[in-house]
């Protein structure tokens, strides 16, 4: 790449960023890294990356592996700016990615501290309408598990906090009412809604989420989701 500042590198490797081409811009972002290492600006781009190779990834344990070197490049970077919202927020959103895939006992490992990244995104920017989207699906997922898991998992692992599809509408609510135009919001919302049994409601908002054009990168998977919950309220 030639003798490069670290801001011409992020120039570079922002160039294929915003085109959701994740490993082109990692080798300018890797490289600005070894130019400026510790730097939060950053690791939270880097994290971001890795995030948006788990969607493409074709396999359970590629995006898991991705998921974790996301996380190695966001944990430091909101450590280095616990007053920076960005950063903490990467953790967040690296957690919110990467619970499905975990085991189980990860997953109760993982949610409190997934919670608290939210919690701290959330006290630094309280109009974030990712952090408010994350803390739904919190409270949606914990919602899901059954009574008999629940109790399996105090035994097991020490316990689950307490969630509800409520909440989880709650903050789905608040997240539209920011940021309107992000369709996961309202397909979010839509699959609360049917776990509540607000069946017409959930088309609505289902419905206004489909017809939404695709922006971010993993806008098509969430838009299957939509579709695969429209054929259960049928």
């Amino acid at each position: 790449m030639g003798a490069q500042t670290a801001d011409e590198l992020l120039k570079k490797g922002e160039v294929f960023d915003q085109k959701y081409e994740p490993g082109e811009a990692l080798k300018f972002y890797l490289a600005a890294d070894k130019l400026e290492p510790q730097s939060v600006r950053i690791m939270v781009r880097i994290a971001r990356q890795y995030r948006h190779l788990m969607v493409g990834a074709s396999s359970k344990e590629e995006k898991v592996r991705f998921g974790r070197l996301a996380l190695t490049y966001a944990k430091p970077a909101a450590a280095l700016s616990p007053n920076d919202a960005e950063a903490q927020l990467a953790v967040a959103i690296t957690l919110g990615k990467l619970m499905p895939l975990l085991t189980s006992k990860e997953q109760v490992e993982t949610s409190p501290r997934l919670r608290t990244a939210v919690d701290k995104t959330l006290r630094l920017d309280a109009r974030n309408d990712t952090a408010w989207h994350i803390l739904g699906r919190w409270h949606r997922t914990l919602a899901e598990i059954s009574g008999m898991k629940r109790a399996l998992a105090g035994v097991v692992y020490g316990g689950l906090p307490p969630g509800s599809f409520e909440e989880a509408a709650k903050c789905l609510e608040t997240a539209i009412s920011i940021n309107p135009t992000r369709l996961m919001h309202s397909i979010e919302l839509g699959r609360v809604y049917a776990q509540l049994g607000r069946k017409d409601d959930a088309r609505r908002v289902l419905a206004k989420g489909l017809a939404m054009p695709n922006l971010e990168i993993d806008d098509p998977e969430t838009k299957e989701r939509a579709r695969e919950e429209l054929k259960r309220l049928r």
